[in-house]
């Protein structure tokens, strides 16, 4: 596999959760890391001062606009893109019966669409340099029935079923995968729910932040022949 030192890679909701620690994970493969952030600007400048003063780049990702904005500025500064990580992304809790139009495209605005655009923006970077990587964090929402989060987990199953739509799209000099996370809680730690879900999967633990990032450095380091795959890093929660 090839390194990363050096390789210049953007992650989307860098600042914090798995985002923070997907930058770390980068910074520490010697990636040159671009940091994305919407609102969490203070937390985005902790993260880019632990990755040695990586660049930060402000964007309200339900605009299209925005994220072109972004891409173009990332295209000024820094000539052209090896990796993305579409990592940002919104979860809420709904019943079935209260979910809103206004909720539905609360989160597939950032969760799907978001991707896309994001996607395509980098691809089209990614080209000027004759190739690159895009990792796209999806969830075991899309595989697993969570009753008061169906709006998430359709997101989630969009994130999977592009991933692979891209990577057919965009070979073979880009190549598109997705990390699937399970339980990787971070304040939420201590919620009942999210420990007796821990605890019900064969690794008998939650996940880590950092678990995630591994498994994103090994698809921006593996070879394109590598794309489309979806790695459900789960505790073996999705085992049935």
């Amino acid at each position: 596999m090839d390194g990363l030192e050096g390789k210049t890679v953007l992650v989307t909701g860098a600042a914090r959760r798995i985002g923070r620690a997907i930058a770390l994970g980068l910074h520490a493969e010697g990636a040159r890391v671009l940091l994305h952030y919407g609102t969490s600007e203070d937390e985005a400048r902790e993260v880019s001062e632990l990755c040695g003063g990586a660049p930060l780049y402000r964007a309200n990702l339900e605009s299209v606009g925005e994220i072109r904005e972004m891409f173009a500025r990332i295209g000024r500064e820094q000539g052209g893109l090896f990796g993305l990580v579409n990592n940002a992304a919104r979860f809420t809790r709904k019943a079935v019966d209260e979910i809103t139009e206004q909720d539905w495209d609360f989160i597939h605005s950032v969760n799907l669409k978001a991707v896309f655009f994001c996607a395509q923006e980098a691809a089209r970077l990614m080209g000027r340099a004759g190739g690159g990587r895009i990792v796209n964090i999806s969830s075991m929402g899309a595989f697993l029935a969570w009753p008061e989060h169906v709006h998430y987990c359709a997101s989630k199953a969009g994130v999977v079923a592009l991933t692979r739509g891209l990577a057919k799209a965009l070979a073979p000099q880009i190549s598109v995968n997705s990390v699937a996370p399970g339980v990787i809680p971070f304040e939420e730690r201590e919620d009942p729910a999210i420990q007796k879900m821990a605890r019900s999967t064969p690794a008998g633990r939650p996940g880590t932040g950092e678990e995630i990032a591994d498994a994103v450095v090994f698809f921006l380091q593996a070879s394109p022949f590598v794309t489309g795959q979806v790695l459900q890093v789960d505790g073996g929660l999705g085992l049935r």
